[in-house]
């Protein structure tokens, strides 16, 4: 698959959108994230608009809400919108509580269309690489970065998981739960 003009453009708001933020307890540029997303979609088949979704999945949940979306919209399409708020959690500030709104989520991307459920897995497999590393060179304290314990976050992992697991089973699904296992292992060592 070649990548166009449209991806440099997302690309670009991607960068601008999020210049400032970095990764929970690090200094590292917010951005590897969302480009990490990117390449994992790139790597598992995906099209233009889903690899830019992948770039754009956080900027309406971390940089604007509705206007956000909307200027993606107008950007890239109602494709890569849709999927963009496919793979958003929370729009509103502040954020409903947290268990509420992973809950929500779970059940949502269960039922979204193949391209939102596609950008997630990719989305969760990036963040749980990261924690599972992570993990391995801060131990318990790596815990302390988030918004709740290490019993939600592996509870809400392991939920994806087994959602990607029945909706997708596809390498991508299967590789985040292999990660999530590793992190579930690793844990009950501790």
């Amino acid at each position: 698959m070649a990548l166009s003009e449209r991806f440099d453009e997302a690309l670009l708001l991607a960068a601008d959108l999020h210049r400032t933020q970095t990764r929970k307890g690090s200094e590292v540029p917010y951005l590897d994230h969302l480009l990490g997303v990117a390449s994992l979609v790139i790597e598992h088949g995906g099209d233009e608009d889903e690899v830019i979704a992948a770039l754009l999945h956080d900027a309406v949940e971390d940089q604007g809400g509705e206007p956000t979306l909307a200027r993606i919209r107008e950007a890239f399409g109602d494709r890569v919108a849709d999927i963009v708020a496919g793979c958003t959690d929370a729009v509103t500030k502040p954020k409903p509580p947290w268990r509420a709104r992973k809950e929500a989520y779970i059940a949502h991307v269960r039922e979204a269309m193949p391209s939102v459920r596609f950008v997630s897995n990719a989305d969760k497999l990036h963040n749980a690489r990261a924690i599972l590393n992570d993990y391995r060179e801060h131990g318990e304290q790596l815990w302390q970065r988030f918004s709740t314990d290490m019993s939600g976050i592996l509870w809400y992992y392991r939920s994806l998981a087994d959602v990607f697991n029945e909706t997708n089973d596809n390498a991508l699904s299967r590789e985040l739960d292999r990660v999530v296992g590793e992190i579930e292992a690793l844990c009950k060592e501790e």
